[in-house]
């Protein structure tokens, strides 16, 4: 348990997730110091390529080159991303033990259905977490979230708002290459997108979010909630 609150807590179905949709974001905050942790809701011990043993392992790997202070699996089965009351509750009591200010989430649009199952149940929770009256296994305090976010993985949606990565792209796809069992093919992978230029993918996605904003690489973002921005839009 850690001690002090997180800033952000990002969720994800699988090892991998979060940082194909949100590393750069990640790194960038924690050059700013803020805590930020990652939360798998599965071992994806489905995965085509690598096992659970190697996938913990490159996953831990990832989170230190992003300066991730604390990664956890619920270990939910993989392919087993269903809306239920126990699952929804094991992710409030994470909400509830780390105190994240802002929590993401995958976008619900993606071709893969535990993506968006992860942020149905990530959405529940979030509001659950935050009732008086609602029970915890761990029987943790209420907490509520100022905010909830969403990020991409397969898909290129339209953002709500993006993030400048341009400084950090380099430190986002050391992360992913963290991954080799998911993203480098060997004579002995399973043919999968994962392994035919994934990363290349993720990495023109980001420059083309960059471009719709004036910079060289972006992450995207999607919100359920209008965005206050506190500047002056007519200018200085």
């Amino acid at each position: 348990m850690e001690d002090k609150p997180l800033h952000i807590l990002a969720f994800g179905a699988h090892a991998d997730d979060v940082e194909i949709g949100m590393a750069g974001t990640i790194a960038k905050l924690v050059s700013e110091g803020k805590r930020i942790g990652i939360c798998d809701l599965t071992d994806a011990d489905l995965s085509s390529n690598g096992n659970v043993t190697l996938r913990k392992a490159e996953a831990r790997h990832a989170a230190e080159i992003l300066g991730v202070c604390k990664r956890t699996s619920l270990a939910f089965p993989d392919r087993g991303l269903f809306l239920n009351d126990e699952y929804i509750r094991k992710i409030a009591g994470i909400i509830r033990t780390y105190k994240p200010q802002v929590v993401f989430a995958p976008y619900f649009e993606d071709r893969h259905p535990d993506h968006g199952n992860c942020a149905r149940l990530v959405e529940e929770a979030v509001f659950s977490a935050g009732i008086k009256k609602y029970q915890t296994e761990d029987g943790t305090e209420p907490h509520r979230v100022e905010k909830l976010y969403f990020y991409m993985i397969n898909g290129f949606h339209k953002p709500d708002f993006t993030t400048d990565v341009t400084m950090f792209i380099d430190k986002k796809l050391e992360a992913l290459r963290a991954y080799k069992s998911q993203f480098e093919q060997t004579d002995e992978s399973f043919n999968t997108p994962l392994v035919n230029g994934y990363i290349e993918t993720v990495e023109a996605r980001e420059r083309m979010f960059g471009k719709l904003v004036g910079v060289t690489y972006a992450e995207g973002f999607k919100t359920k909630e209008p965005i206050l921005v506190n500047r002056d839009l007519m200018g200085d």
